[in-house]
């Protein structure tokens, strides 16, 4: 019996989330179903995170538990094809026992996707929120800036259970503009609070189209206050990677020598 870990990337447009929901159609239940299809007999596979439903992801990491006499490469081959085309294994190997994707992950990525045209355009607006807005990049580069270090989160999320713990500690916030008016938001924490991303990429965007005042954001970042209603649409918002001891001390050493 095998520990192994796998990155695994899926749109999020047709899933309820990633955790198993009854009957309904969830990451977890469709990668467990392909897990039973080679063998698997365990009751549940460790994820680094839940997802919400529509929310995208191209670095979820998921651990379980297998005997399986082949490759890796073959059984990265037969779970890719058991499973469904919105969802796929990009990378897999054997994993140190006793390793667990979320107690073990010492940082956590996730990146926003967002267009400014009048015009719908389908295809993009799977996997980014269109605006209709002129954004302000000075006001967004202003506002990212704000976000880092550690705070009280609570203003814009809330925690996964009653009474828990809404201070994170943001290692990086920034976001990067690219051809056709696309613009992404990445940012680097310790962990993220429920809906956090979300709130503030909606509330930057009300700061970068002069519907919201940065001082207003500022001072509901630096201490616990009611800010302005609204969540940025799910369709936009990625997690795309999940930081452990080696790769995330590469990450700081590289981060150093810059």
């Amino acid at each position: 019996m095998e520990h192994y870990k796998l990155t695994l990337a899926y749109d999020g447009t047709d899933f309820a989330g990633f955790q198993r929901q009854g009957s309904k159609r969830t990451v977890q239940q469709t990668l467990e179903q392909a897990l039973r299809k080679i063998g698997w007999e365990g009751k549940t596979i460790l994820s680094a995170g839940r997802t919400d439903a529509g929310v995208h992801a191209d670095g979820q990491v998921v651990v379980f538990d297998l005997e399986w006499r082949h490759s890796l490469k073959d059984l990265k081959a037969a779970l890719n094809s058991g499973l469904p085309a919105d969802a796929a294994v990009k990378d897999l190997q054997v994993a140190i026992a006793g390793f667990h994707p979320r107690f073990d992950a010492c940082a956590r990525c996730y990146q926003y996707h967002l267009f400014s045209d009048p015009d719908r355009d389908p295809l993009r607006e799977r996997f980014a929120w269109r605006i209709d807005w002129k954004l302000d990049w000075s006001a967004l580069d202003t506002a990212a800036k704000l976000i880092l270090g550690k705070h009280d989160f609570s203003s814009v999320g809330r925690a996964m259970k009653p009474g828990a713990s809404t201070e994170r500690n943001v290692f990086s916030a920034g976001w990067r503009s690219a051809p056709g008016k696309n613009f992404v938001f990445q940012i680097i924490a310790d962990a993220f609070l429920y809906h956090m991303v979300r709130r503030l990429v909606h509330l930057q965007v009300k700061v970068a189209t002069g519907r919201m005042d940065v001082e207003e954001f500022q001072k509901g970042i630096q201490q616990p206050r009611e800010l302005p209603p609204g969540i940025a649409p799910a369709a936009g918002l990625f997690l795309h990677k999940i930081y452990y001891a080696k790769d995330w001390q590469e990450k700081l050493d590289l981060g150093a020598t810059r």
